[in-house]
């Protein structure tokens, strides 16, 4: 059941004159979000992961070789508070998918990288990671997969310009 569709034909029976535009926009948007969300937790669930370790793992490797990062460096590329990345590197520490070592740049730093195993989960998974996500565009064209990659990337554009 489209829940956006019916709230915005509510609105119209009840607000005829009201542009409604914006909210059936921002309300596909957020339900989408959630969706895709629960998707995604789904597949990092099933391999063991939660979504903000698996974000750790995937900017550690991104990064490139060494595959380190300082905390801070990790936490505002991730945008996150410094204890909510605490806690996502003790588990994947744990893990030992992650190792902490002292930062041979900054004697009171600490650099975060990947470990062989965390870079095997890691290569491993994005190319599934991925097909998950094109799995979850399949309603869409590749064209209006594209279509919407652009009008999205001008939204965000002009949300972090505000």
């Amino acid at each position: 059941m489209n829940r956006v569709k019916l709230a915005v034909g509510q609105w119209r029976r009840e607000l005829p004159d009201l542009d409604l535009l914006p909210m059936e926009v921002v309300g596909y948007l957020k339900t989408s979000q959630l969706i895709t969300k629960g998707r995604l937790d789904a597949f990092f669930k099933q391999h063991g992961l939660q979504a903000g370790e698996f974000d750790v793992l995937a900017t550690l490797r991104r990064a490139g070789e060494p595959y380190a990062l300082t905390p801070t460096q990790l936490f505002e590329a991730l945008m996150l508070s410094s204890g909510g990345m605490t806690n996502r590197l003790d588990r994947l520490e744990r893990a030992g998918l992650i190792q902490r070592s002292p930062n041979p740049d900054d004697r009171r730093g600490t650099l975060v990288s990947l470990t062989a195993q965390g870079r095997e989960l890691i290569d491993r998974l994005i190319p599934l990671h991925v097909e998950n996500e094109a799995r979850l565009l399949e309603p869409l064209t590749r064209e209006e997969q594209e279509t919407l990659n652009r009008l999205l990337g001008k939204l965000l554009d002009g949300l972090e310009g505000e």
